[in-house]
C-alpha cells in the first residue's frame, strides 16, 4: 500500500479534513486527522493491517501494543495478520503509559508498537518505555500516518506508511487564509 492510496482512503473516509482547526495543544492548522472515521470501515483496518505488517511477518513477532486510544484497533488488526497476541497501553498516572486491564507480557517477548498517527511520538515513547521497563523486545514502531514533521523518533525501526507534514501556528500568527475562517470543531463534521 502506497502513500498516496492511505491518505486517498483518510479524504474519501472524512478522516482527513481541511479548513481550520484548532488542536490539542492550542495551536491552529489547515489540516485535522481522525483516524476513527476510517476504522469504521473494517476493509480499510484490514488492509491497513496487512501493510503495517508486512515487513514483520519473518520476526517472531510475539505481542502487539497500541498506544490507547488511537493505537487500540490497528493493533489488534496487525496482530491478526500476524496471528499473535494484541494489547494497548492505557494512561498510567499524569506522565505514563502502561499495560492494564491483565495484559500479560513475559520478559524476552518481541514487541511491535502500532499507532494510527503520530503528532509527537509521546505516547509511543511512553508505551515503549514501559514495555522495556518488563523486559520486552521492541521489534519496532509501524505508524499509519506521521504528521511529526520528522519531529518523532526513536531508537528502534520506525516505518510510518505515508508521511503527511501538517503546518501549525500559535493564536497570534496566523497566516491571512486561517483569520479569514472560524475554527471549526472536527466532532460537529458529520459528512
Amino acid at each position: 500500500m502506497n502513500p498516496e492510496t492511505i491518505i486517498r482512503i483518510f479524504k474519501e473516509s472524512g478522516a482527513l479534513l481541511e479548513g481550520h482547526f484548532i488542536y490539542a495543544s492550542g495551536r491552529h492548522g489547515r489540516q485535522f486527522l481522525q483516524a476513527a472515521r476510517v476504522f469504521q470501515y473494517p476493509g480499510h483496518g484490514e488492509a491497513f493491517g496487512k501493510a503495517l505488517a508486512a515487513p514483520y511477518q519473518d520476526k517472531g513477532i510475539d505481542l502487539v501494543v497500541g498506544p490507547a486510544t488511537g493505537g487500540i484497533v490497528i493493533a489488534y488488526e496487525t496482530a491478526r495478520q500476524l496471528q499473535c497476541r494484541a494489547a494497548y497501553t492505557e494512561k498510567d498516572g499524569a506522565e505514563g503509559m502502561a499495560l492494564k486491564r491483565g495484559f500479560k507480557l513475559s520478559p524476552g517477548e518481541k514487541v511491535l508498537v502500532v499507532e494510527d498517527i503520530v503528532t509527537t511520538g509521546g505516547s509511543v515513547q511512553k508505551t515503549i518505555d514501559h514495555l522495556r521497563s518488563r523486559g520486552a523486545e521492541i521489534a519496532g514502531v509501524a505508524v499509519l500516518i506521521d504528521r511529526s514533521n520528522g519531529l518523532a523518533a526513536f531508537d528502534c525501526p520506525f516505518s510510518p506508511l505515508a508521511l503527511l507534514p501538517m503546518e501549525s501556528w500559535p493564536a497570534d500568527e496566523l497566516p491571512d487564509d486561517l483569520l479569514a475562517l472560524e475554527p471549526m470543531d472536527p466532532d460537529d463534521i458529520i459528512l
